[in-house]
């Protein structure tokens, strides 16, 4: 036991090695670094590193830390066998040259590296303390911190950047809000860029299901309280397979991001204003799925390169509307489609259908394979966007849609701005040129947002929706809610109103806290749609992000955060009684007219 704990001491040290390499590799740029002993250094501390996982291979008792360890000299291995590689396949060239080629094999490979070691760590850290929220928020605090560290890194940024701005930054790429106080294009280099996307990436499925997805995926067991965490984020019923379904949301994340980069690769390579086009389309998929809103073009998508551009703009909405609809909805629907084929191609099913057609009195009834929640959730999301479509294609026909001159341009525009508030925030006009009523309505949506367990925020879908199916059941008279031959619980009706009633204090203390902070003048429609917009982790603005004084920047950061997270699960996470009451109090009716 000792002898591990060494072991345990010694792991922590080489991690805290790599890390100091990597940030002094990625944080301070030398231009020369490969004509020095860096990438000499690169490669001992991957051998190091090596040596190191083998002892630990034929040290450690238990199989599962062996396991770990067998991985981890897999990958660097492999690490030294492309480098080896490389360098002979360039051994006709100068040593500084093959140098320069092994260099990023290396990096990347340790920065894979460290990233499990602090997959390792987030692992033991929720292993050891049980609050499912509490971990929840303190997860995103923590991814929110470091990203904010990073960003402060001098090969970061272009000019420099502050504590605040690098906090705001982070915060609204963990929160895949896309409020943006500096410019990512032209403010953040390659390397800031890339920290903002990793952090989208996090932010977006969370950091929990990745570490479930990692520790399943190498040790093929994970702890009762992991899977109690892991169940909670990712909104899964029981504890039954929580790990596959983990494992199932990162790669069905990583597949549509993979194959949304490749449609935008192939819908950009007449576009001569975007010079690093593979990079430009995985930066915009991660975006767009995530909901996140993130460009790496100054102007967004209202950049006059694509501004027009149809194609990229319907490809960017496929994004926004997978991730906004969450993997429950998408994993469902798979399974409806695959046992209704698996069932029209049985022969025993098509002998029924036949036996059915002839004999009428005969009654089949099929399993239930959509959900109430998906029902919900997508007759929501239909009428929300046909509705915004409708609306802003009627109120804006003669005014930011006067700029397309096809009939299916201002389709294809009044559509993405239907799309794009529930909680993306991509812009391909600019919105302070819209009127009043389609602003508030815009407002509407983002309030409303994306749907449970997606990449986006709001209230949710479902939330609205059993709301407002609450109002029409009391004034029919109704004491519950009943819906496709289905009741709903009492419970999911009283978290939906306690949802909306926090949102609305939330942002309402946020708008009262901006109009005393910002100087007097500051239009009330502007303060407010800024509000709504970092609740929802929308990032739509009317430009007045980047003019935020230093304390409304701190409102904006909290407002984001509590958004993302979500008040109540916070609450519950603080506030929850462990003991049940098993007693009830006399009932006495309030009045309420």
């Amino acid at each position: 036991m000792e002898r591990e704990s060494l072991l345990n001491y010694i792991i922590r040290f080489f991690d805290l090695i790599v890390l100091l390499f990597i940030v002094f590799d990625f944080g301070y740029d030398f231009q020369e670094n490969f004509n020095t002993p860096h990438v000499i250094g690169l490669v001992f501390l991957t051998l190091g590193l090596l040596g190191f996982n083998t002892f630990k291979f034929f040290k450690y008792k238990y199989k599962s830390n062996r396991k770990v360890a067998f991985v981890n000299m897999v990958i660097l291995t492999s690490l030294l066998f492309l480098s080896g590689f490389t360098a002979v396949l360039n051994s006709d060239f100068s040593g500084a040259y093959i140098l320069q080629k092994i260099k990023p094999i290396l990096e990347g490979g340790l920065i894979f590296y460290f990233l499990l070691r602090l997959l390792v760590l987030v692992r033991h850290i929720y292993d050891i303390y049980f609050n499912p929220a509490i971990v929840f928020v303190g997860s995103f605090i923590i991814l929110a911190l470091s990203g904010a560290f990073l960003l402060m890194l001098p090969s970061a940024t272009t000019h420099g950047i502050s504590f605040t701005n690098a906090l705001f930054t982070a915060t609204s790429a963990v929160c895949v809000t896309g409020l943006a106080v500096v410019d990512t294009a032209n403010d953040f280099t390659l390397v800031g860029q890339s920290i903002i996307l990793v952090m989208i990436q996090l932010g977006g499925i969370g950091i929990l299901t990745f570490t479930s997805f990692f520790a399943f995926f190498f040790r093929g067991s994970s702890s009762f309280k992991e899977g109690l965490n892991t169940r909670d984020f990712i909104a899964h019923e029981g504890l039954k397979d929580v790990f596959r379904a983990a494992l199932n949301v990162v790669i069905f994340t990583l597949s549509v991001e993979i194959v949304g980069a490749i449609f935008i690769y192939t819908s950009i390579l007449d576009v001569d204003a975007i010079t690093n086009k593979a990079y430009f389309s995985i930066f915009h998929s991660v975006s767009a799925f995530c909901n996140a809103g993130f460009s790496i073009l100054s102007s967004g998508l209202y950049d006059e390169s694509i501004r027009f551009h149809y194609y990229f703009q319907w490809i960017i909405m496929t994004l926004i509307v997978f991730g906004g609809l969450g993997h429950n909805i998408v994993f469902n629907f798979y399974q409806y489609i695959k046992t209704y084929v698996i069932e029209f191609f049985d022969k025993t099913r098509i002998q029924t259908y036949v036996i059915e057609f002839f004999d009428k009195t005969r009654i089949h009834k099929d399993i239930r394979i959509i959900t109430l929640n998906t029902k919900i959730v997508i007759y929501t999301t239909i009428i929300l966007l046909v509705s915004g479509f409708i609306f802003l294609f009627i109120s804006e026909y003669n005014n930011t849609l006067i700029n397309h001159t096809s009939v299916f341009g201002k389709i294809t525009n009044a559509a993405f701005n239907s799309v794009t508030p529930r909680t993306a925030g991509f812009n391909v006009i600019d919105f302070s040129d819209m009127t009043v009523p389609s602003l508030l309505f815009i407002i509407f949506l983002m309030w409303i947002g994306a749907s449970p367990a997606s990449t986006g925020g709001g209230v949710k879908t479902s939330t609205f929706a059993l709301a407002t199916l609450n109002i029409f059941a009391v004034a029919m008279g109704k004491s519950r809610i009943q819906l496709f031959g289905r009741r709903i619980s009492a419970e999911s009706t009283s978290r939906a109103f306690a949802i909306l009633c926090i949102s609305l204090i939330v942002i309402g203390l946020a708008i009262m806290a901006l109009l005393i902070l910002e100087p007097t003048g500051t239009p009330l429609l502007t303060v407010a749609f800024e509000c709504f917009s970092a609740y929802s982790t929308v990032g739509l603005s009317l430009g007045f992000t980047p003019t935020l004084s230093e304390p409304s920047k701190y409102v904006i950061i909290a407002v984001m955060f509590i958004g993302r997270i979500g008040m109540l699960n916070l609450m519950i996470g603080l506030l929850r009684q462990m003991n049940h009451q098993f007693y009830e109090y006399p009932k006495e009716n309030i009045l309420i007219n």
